[in-house]
């Protein structure tokens, strides 16, 4: 059996793709790995360039945009690897992180997942550590919670020498062991983006299997590369999964709770952008561009947040990573 499976969800980063399979050692080396890409209907050639470059590696081409977890799950399917890592295209493996990887997971057969180091291109630490969704974490700031309280929410603040469990991970650079998928089964396919990761560990966790963050596991994530697109329609599809986690996870009450909480403050938050553009004549594109996201998102809310205007419903517009 391989032991690496690397799955990568591929839309519209062609040139990032290519650079992250350059950065993965070729099969047929100790590990043994394997390289699964799945395009979501990018139209730009990526999928050619691939077979082109790296004939070692497996590509799988859809017509559209199917999400990402729709798409990683039929790499998931495809893969043969003792351990499965969802790998995003905008990231670069760094030296030994596949090996720190795969050696950790022999040496914690309790752990159903493992979660890399991401680092920004000058070499700085990315939050890489999650907590499950509470109306602590979506309604407070993240980062005071991380200060005030460190050894509930951990984050990129503080040096890990080791290995430590965690809630869940940051999904750009995750490893799987193989038993805990069959046991568990593939991500939720009805969260088109965002949260996908997060919902997998807590059934991961509810299964019994544990979380972990790998610092010694490092991958450069140049992170919110396809995102810009359309940021009003990916903010409409990360508050949707988000909906869709609490009310899946944490019950109709607190789903009703964060709705009223979100509202409360998105329209505050609307007010102060379109204060600051009347203060400023309009001239800081900035506030601006803050004020049409805040309108677009109340809008949304407003409307009993239909389908339509976020990312699922519009091919051209949709995205398919993740990572933050």
């Amino acid at each position: 059996m391989t032991d690496l499976s690397i799955i990568i969800v591929n839309w519209k980063v062609k040139e990032y793709l290519l650079q992250c399979v350059r950065s993965i050692p070729q099969t047929g080396g100790t590990p043994s790995i394997e390289v699964i890409i799945v395009d979501n209907g990018s139209r730009d050639g990526s999928g050619e360039e691939i077979r082109k470059n790296f004939p070692w590696c497996h590509v799988i081409e859809n017509e559209k945009n199917l999400g990402f977890a729709k798409a990683a799950n039929q790499g998931l399917r495809e893969s043969q690897g003792r351990y499965l890592l969802l790998l995003n295209p905008d990231t670069a493996v760094k030296r030994g992180a596949l090996e720190g990887f795969i050696t950790f997971m022999d040496t914690h057969p309790a752990a159903g997942i493992a979660g890399a180091q991401l680092l920004n291109p000058d070499g700085s630490k990315q939050n890489s550590i999650a907590n499950f969704p509470s109306l602590a974490t979506e309604l407070l700031n993240k980062s005071l919670l991380r200060w005030l309280f460190p050894a509930r929410f951990p984050g990129k603040e503080r040096h890990y020498s080791g290995p430590i469990e965690v809630d869940s991970v940051i999904g750009a650079a995750m490893i799987v062991r193989r038993e805990a998928l069959e046991q568990v089964g593939t991500l939720d396919e009805d969260y088109f983006l965002f949260f996908e990761e997060t919902d997998w560990c807590y059934r991961m966790k509810r299964a019994g299997w544990k979380i972990y963050h790998v610092p010694q596991a490092e991958f450069c994530h140049s992170q919110g590369t396809s995102a810009g697109a359309d940021k009003k329609r990916a903010r409409v599809e990360y508050y949707r999964s988000r909906y869709h986690f609490f009310r899946k996870n944490l019950g109709e009450f607190q789903w009703l709770l964060l709705h009223i909480g979100l509202m409360i403050r998105l329209t505050t938050e609307l007010a102060s952008a379109g204060l600051a553009c009347l203060l400023t004549l309009f001239a800081k594109k900035g506030w601006n561009r803050r004020l049409i996201l805040f309108a677009y998102l109340t809008w949304w809310h407003l409307r009993f947040c239909p389908s339509g205007m976020g990312l699922k419903e519009r091919d051209s517009d949709a995205i398919s990573r993740r990572g933050g």
